[in-house]
């Protein structure tokens, strides 16, 4: 897949990117520093009904995290964020926010959780910078509907 100027599909793309964070892992993290910003102490059993899976599933994602230096964790204990998980965390709430503002100025809405959601771990940094300013435009020249 050296082609760049090729298609490929979407596992095609995926492959050649080999990111640290798969999705999922990106999921898990936001929430945990979405939850611990609030200066509270992450659980599993929080993670897993915030995040409507099954405490068996988070431990799995948690034992990833923490391989992977973003957290730290014992059995039956809390998860705490490391540096390098808080500045990730920190990061893809922003992104988070950054989509919801620009789906929900595009939209005309009030929230756009959904289609944040399912597209946020497409966008490049590069991309979730420029989104952020054409949002801000957006806003101030109200395209309407």
């Amino acid at each position: 897949m050296s082609d760049s100027n090729g298609f490929y599909t979407l596992k095609g793309y995926q492959k050649n990117q080999r990111p640290e964070l798969t999705a999922a892992m990106e999921d898990y993290l936001e929430m945990i520093y979405r939850i611990s910003s609030s200066n509270k102490r992450v659980r599993t059993v929080e993670l897993s009904q915030m995040l409507h899976v099954k405490p068996s599933s988070v431990t799995k994602m948690i034992t990833q995290l923490a391989s992977s230096g973003f957290v730290n964790s014992q059995k039956y204990g809390y998860i705490e964020l490391t540096d390098k998980g808080k500045r990730e965390g920190e990061y893809l709430l922003n992104r988070h926010r950054i989509l919801n503002e620009f789906f929900c100025a595009l939209n005309g809405s009030d929230n756009e959780l959904e289609q944040v959601e399912k597209t946020e771990h497409f966008f490049s940094r590069k991309s979730i910078e420029r989104l952020e300013k054409w949002t801000e435009i957006i806003k101030n020249n109200s395209i309407g509907e």
